[in-house]
């Protein structure tokens, strides 16, 4: 897709349709940041003034709801 992502979960037989900033998400989370990195992350690419702790925050743990990621860490966690 042009405008973000799209990702079929055979075992639930799901499609997830993804946007810009949650397949950045999703891209970003291969093991070499931690959770916390990401709103500065997000922050960077966006050229944001604070970054997006809650908005981040939220996205990851529908990510990990949905089964599109697997929690290491707690989301976040400082």
């Amino acid at each position: 897709m042009t405008d973000g992502f799209v990702a079929y979960d055979p075992a639930r037989d799901r499609l997830h349709f993804l946007n810009l900033t949650a397949t950045m998400l999703l891209e970003s989370c291969d093991g070499s940041l931690r959770a916390r990195e990401l709103p500065d992350l997000l922050a960077a690419a966006y050229q944001l003034e604070v970054p997006p702790v809650g908005e981040v925050e939220s996205c990851i743990v529908r990510l990990l709801d949905e089964g599109l990621l697997v929690c290491r860490d707690a989301p976040l966690a400082r």
